[in-house]
């Protein structure tokens, strides 16, 4: 069974009602990834990144040092770099820092949904010579937009790191990239993270660490929907559970009531009565190959300029084209 997906990311507090009103009836029942990312949920889910079993972004920091200088090169005459889904920032300052030629000055667009990541990643990146910084505060799609008429200046680069693409199933991963593609010019360049395929105790470690952090991270939508949506919710009934998905490569997350219980959502005008044992899909990340990713990308109107891949924690970076 897939996960629906809604074709754009959509914050205002009516919609996040609207949604949970129309997940919560599916079966199985679900709740969109994208509203982890409230500020608590942003914090914990920087604090993942630096957990010893969540490897994908110390594999990704390693290859942007070690290719940022081979990134720029093969892009002569960048102008602007547009990050979708910036986190704090840092994957974009090693970047620069590594790679930027010279004497070179760089129009830098961020686009999220999180008003918090986006302060925090203009922040770190303001420390940086020579950039002009503007932060986008809207769904991925949207904010390509409102960057284009600066990308038009010269050649742009954007990027989708830390994996982000894995969180969208197939068809949804298809109609992205085609997005995507349609906002940029000839030429222009795509960066893109993905988490690679490797054993399943490795994938389920960094979804469900000893410490719990994931959990908090996980729980904490079910906090979000209590605070701003009048919820009922009782926490502490609710276990986190990540299981890998051989068959559909992905890693999912759901919350999983403990005991049959009654929940009440105000704002959505929603009674909901869970079974001992019934969860809510939270999130799933989708593993590629290599290969199928660089497939993925030319199907949506790419070419590819080069791939790197970290061998001991298998990430890939891959560098495209639009033609």
């Amino acid at each position: 069974m897939r996960k629906v997906n809604t074709p754009a990311e959509r914050t205002s507090l009516a919609q996040f009602a609207g949604d949970v009103q129309y997940y919560l009836t599916l079966r199985p029942r679900q709740l969109p990834s994208r509203y982890l990312y409230d500020a608590l949920g942003s914090a914990l889910f920087d604090a993942i990144c630096h957990l010893p079993w969540y490897r994908i972004t110390r594999a990704e920091m390693r290859l942007l040092a070690a290719h940022g200088r081979s990134i720029f090169t093969c892009l002569p005459g960048l102008k602007a770099l547009v990050e979708l889904g910036p986190g704090s920032g840092e994957k974009l300052t090693e970047l620069i820092e590594a790679g930027r030629p010279d004497g070179t000055a760089l129009e830098l667009h961020l686009v999220d949904v999180s008003a918090s990541a986006l302060t925090l990643a203009s922040r770190a990146l303001a420390t940086l010579p020579d950039v002009h910084i503007v932060a986008h505060q809207a769904a991925y799609e949207a904010g390509l937009a409102e960057a284009a008429p600066a990308m038009r200046a010269g050649r742009a680069l954007a990027l989708f790191l830390g994996s982000n693409i894995g969180n969208f199933d197939p068809p949804a991963v298809d109609a992205f990239l085609r997005g995507i593609r349609s906002a940029l010019a000839r030429d222009d360049g795509f960066l893109v993270g993905a988490d690679l395929v490797k054993p399943e105790r490795d994938l389920l470690m960094a979804y469900d660490d000893p410490l719990g952090v994931t959990a908090a991270f996980n729980r904490n939508l079910l906090v979000r929907i209590n605070r701003e949506l009048g919820g009922t919710f009782d926490i502490a009934a609710f276990d986190h559970r990540a299981v890998w998905n051989a068959p559909e490569s992905r890693v999912e997350m759901h919350l999983v009531s403990r005991r049959a219980q009654h929940v009440r959502v105000a704002a959505a005008g929603l009674d909901v009565t869970f079974e001992d044992g019934e969860s809510i899909w939270t999130e799933s990340s989708y593993k590629y190959s290599a290969g199928d990713l660089v497939l993925v990308l030319e199907r949506a109107g790419f070419r590819l300029v080069s791939q790197w891949i970290d061998s001991a924690d298998r990430f890939a970076l891959t560098l495209v084209e639009a033609v």
